[in-house]
């Protein structure tokens, strides 16, 4: 693939050469600097997304902040061009292959693991210093030179295109990488370098136990939700203190999870020379440069080994003691002790007794709804005795009257469902109809409903059942999925408020979801007992649930 003439004349001190690589980061070209002879990489941004004002000057500044990071293990910018409609990094050409590709070449040792992990992390830590996130780290973005140092490639560009588009996909490919994203970054939270933190824990984990730590075979939706909803499944293979480093790096709450990268660095070196003596940087072979102070000493300071020796799996780390890092990082975050304990209760308590009238008023909606006696019968049987019918086939209405037209509606606490209409046959003062719904109506009612005759202007209702399993129906599955849903997005808001960040709309987004939580809950108790929905109770259980989750968004955010 050629480079597009707007490059070209984008770059006129350049030789473009063909496409060396392409992702959803955008299309890598190479090229030489016609004076310098210097071979360089010219990455052309993906201008769909750019094409925005907000998104061009975010992407203005974060270059300019890319062009000043100066560190041996940071893919350095040597120019931005921006013009028309391209976006244009110049930046240094790696000819050494990726840490993918020696990976899957199977020439990575533990000792490099640990070594490339230790570059890694230095690289980031020197961006994050610089106010600069990754959030796309990657085997794929940890690039080689020819003298085998190692330097992490794309820094900022994810962070300036989710501000363009949606976070899952752009262009086919997936912003964050499913297999290593964050969950803060997989539910759209405020971000932090904890996120890179996260990421790099995952590729160390990838290069040490050879797997990921979630299933990869299902898709990228799967793979982003066991980030966000499940814990990694335990590291097998590793020694205990690495093993005890590794899972740290993978908490999904940010309180256990380790918060910069220098401190990920310092424990993984201290972890490390336990593990396989002094000296084991050196012998590794993979160059290191740059590293602070810290994480200097911790080379020359081995850790105890937190359980017994052996290469068994270690449990992922749930609370770990807070370091002084830890504590002063989170020190704006928690309460102080004693601090507003009495709205927190009293909003807890508000909460569990409107959960409780929620549940309730669910429990106590009616088997049946209160109908005028009616001379009308389905397939010889009286409706009085609540008929029951296999919607997908055709069914005899008969009463009195003679009607030129009969039709038939369902509905569900109010809830049109469908309906259906017959010319009938009039015989000596009765009627009989053949009627037949439409083959989707099968799938959408289940349980009993309310059905509505209307003859010659003449309504009479009646409780129907169907013979369809609840769960085999949209108001018995879909609601059920509903209620999931609103508990799972409520829970997603809530875990950013725990976490310290601000949870945008949450004093109108949280009832909205308890609203829709309460009306959900409510219509599946109803359909899977097949009681007959009344809207009054949906009325009521929505007004609870909002009335709940209100209450514990307020002492969400009291604490």
């Amino acid at each position: 693939m050629s480079a597009p003439a707007e490059v070209v004349a984008a770059l006129p001190q350049y030789e473009i050469g063909t496409a060396i690589g392409q992702g959803g980061m955008g299309v890598v070209f190479a090229g030489v600097h016609r004076s310098l002879r210097r071979d360089v990489a010219i990455k052309q941004l993906p201008w769909d997304v750019l094409n925005h004002a907000v998104s061009s000057e975010l992407f203005d500044r974060e270059a300019r902040v890319l062009a000043s990071l100066d560190h041996p293990h940071i893919v350095p910018v040597y120019d931005y061009v921006r013009t028309g409609r391209e976006h244009l990094l110049v930046m240094e050409r790696l000819d050494g292959g990726t840490v993918h590709s020696r990976f899957q070449s199977g020439g990575v040792s533990a000792e490099q693991a640990c070594a490339i992990a230790l570059a890694m992390l230095a690289g980031l830590h020197a961006a994050h210093e610089a106010g600069v996130l990754h959030l796309d780290v990657k085997p794929k973005n940890l690039l080689f030179t020819t003298q085998g140092v190692m330097k992490v490639a794309d820094f900022g560009i994810a962070k300036v295109i989710s501000e363009g588009a949606t976070l899952v996909t752009h262009g086919g490919e997936v912003l964050g990488t499913p297999a290593y994203i964050a969950p803060e970054q997989a539910l759209g939270n405020a971000l932090s370098p904890a996120a890179d933190v996260y990421s790099a824990g995952t590729v160390l984990y990838e290069l040490l136990s050879g797997k990921l730590p979630f299933d990869n075979t299902r898709g990228a939706i799967s793979m982003m939700r066991q980030h966000m909803f499940t814990d990694p499944r335990p590291i097998d293979g590793v020694p205990a203190p690495l093993a005890a480093v590794v899972m740290r790096s993978l908490a999904r709450e940010l309180g256990s999870r380790y918060r910069d990268a220098e401190t990920f660095a310092a424990d993984l070196a201290s972890a490390a020379t336990a593990v396989y003596g002094p000296g084991w940087l050196e012998r590794s072979r993979v160059p290191v440069r740059h590293l602070t102070p810290r994480v200097i000493t911790a080379l020359s300071t081995p850790v105890a080994a937190p359980a017994p020796a052996g290469d068994g799996p270690t449990r992922p780390v749930r609370r770990p003691a807070p370091d002084p890092t830890l504590s002063a990082t989170r020190a704006t975050f928690e309460p102080e002790a004693g601090r507003r304990p009495g709205p927190v209760l009293w909003f807890r308590l508000a909460a569990a007794a409107a959960a409780i009238v929620l549940v309730v008023l669910a429990l106590l909606n009616p088997e049946r709804q209160p109908h005028e006696p009616s001379l009308l019968a389905v397939d010889l049987m009286v409706v009085s005795s609540s008929p029951e019918v296999d919607l997908s086939k055709t069914f005899t209405l008969t009463g009195k009257g003679t009607p030129a037209q009969v039709s038939l509606g369902l509905t569900a606490g109010g809830i049109p469902l469908g309906s259906a209409t017959a010319t009938p046959k009039v015989e000596g003062g009765s009627y009989s109809a053949d009627l037949r719904f439409p083959g989707l109506t099968r799938w959408i009612v289940g349980g009993a409903v309310t059905a509505t005759v209307t003859a010659d202007g003449v309504t009479e209702t009646f409780t129907l059942l169907t013979r369809q399993h609840p769960l085999a129906s949209a108001l018995g599955a879909g609601s059920l999925i509903l209620a999931l849903f609103a508990l799972a997005y409520l829970e997603s808001g809530l875990r950013t408020i725990r976490n310290g960040h601000r949870w945008r709309g949450a004093l109108v987004g949280g009832p909205v979801l308890g609203l829709l939580f309460g009306a959900a809950a409510w219509l599946c108790v109803s359909v899977l007992r097949v009681h007959e929905p009344a809207m009054l109770f949906g009325i009521g259980c929505s007004i609870a649930g909002a009335v709940a989750t209100g209450f514990v968004v307020a002492a969400a955010r009291a604490r």
